[in-house]
């Protein structure tokens, strides 16, 4: 090899080096969700409570707390520390009963910022009972542990239907949907790069959420069988089966919801009851398009094309 040939080979094996790692430095232009928990009030070990992550553009936001939450967090190895915010959906028990462990593990895992949670009206109110309760152990880690006072403040604050976020390309719109007598509650639409995903929240048949999902990639929406929840539930009075039923959609009627939007991926989450077998049977009579049934820790890759990864499941 001569000199100039061996110089010239050299040159390109730096360009090639240093494409390969400005590709890998630059932020994807994916979206990336990660169904933290895909259940239900109901305590199970395979379906945690209902909790939603969201990556873009370098930015991690939480969507809903439920149970589990920061479990999933740690077991997909996310520090804590790189959550950016977190939404809610709703106020309901099921969906912000992990929001203690996030906030606080957060900071006794290094976060050094305030907690950021945005939500429908009672947030603010909520967090501010939360640092009420929680003042023993905010006192304690300061003085004993340490920890720096910012990393445990909160800013919370109350959102209506609108942008909510719009920070790095990535634009979060909050949208009303309907859980009967639970008002105000609200699904999220998440736009980056051209690519997006709506998050459904709690909600029955809403022609609100089918307007918002116009033209998304993926429709996430929860849902329940009916017969299957009155089956697992024989004890629930009548009374109370058609509240709950009534507050939810079931797969039929998610089938229409899917029917008219046309996402390039429809998704179940929130599922009720977490063991229902006949989802995909009862959505079949009203979609034929592409359709997943949501486990933990299930991953979308949302790019020109919609990629699923499942979780692992242990031997």
């Amino acid at each position: 090899m001569n000199i100039s040939n061996e110089h010239s080979w050299r040159l390109c094996l730096l360009l090639l080096i240093f494409n390969v790692a400005l590709a890998e430095a630059a932020p994807s232009q994916n979206l990336r969700v990660t169904l933290l928990g895909t259940g239900s009030p109901q305590p199970r070990m395979d379906r945690f409570g209902p909790s939603i992550l969201v990556e873009a553009g370098g930015k991690k936001l939480v969507f809903d707390c439920g149970r589990g939450a920061a479990q999933r967090i740690e077991q997909i190895k996310i520090p804590f520390t790189e959550i950016d915010a977190l939404f809610l959906t709703h106020l309901h028990s099921d969906h912000v009963v992990g929001l203690p462990d996030l906030w606080l593990t957060g900071w006794a895992r290094g976060r050094k910022v305030p907690f950021q949670v945005w939500g429908p009206a009672g947030t603010r109110e909520m967090m501010s009972h939360l640092e009420e309760a929680f003042q023993f152990d905010i006192r304690i880690r300061q003085e004993d542990d340490k920890l720096p006072p910012q990393g445990v403040a909160v800013i919370a604050k109350d959102i209506e239907q609108g942008v909510v976020y719009d920070t790095g390309g990535i634009k979060v719109t909050a949208f009303a949907v309907d859980h009967g007598l639970v008002k105000p509650a609200l699904g999220y639409r998440i736009d980056f790069a051209g690519h997006s995903v709506v998050l459904s929240g709690d909600t029955r048949f809403s022609e609100n959420l089918i307007h918002f999902s116009q033209g998304t990639d993926v429709l996430i929406h929860e849902v329940i069988d009916p017969e299957a929840f009155r089956a697992r539930n024989p004890s629930v009075s009548a009374e109370r089966y058609g509240a709950i039923v009534g507050h939810h959609t079931t797969a039929e009627q998610a089938g229409t919801i899917f029917s008219r939007v046309k996402p390039k991926l429809a998704v179940y989450s929130h599922i009720v009851p977490g063991d229902a077998p006949d989802l995909v049977l009862h959505t079949r009579k009203t979609y034929s398009g592409p359709l997943e049934v949501g486990e933990d820790s299930m991953s979308l890759e949302i790019g020109e094309s919609v990629v699923v990864h499942r979780p692992v499941k242990a031997n």
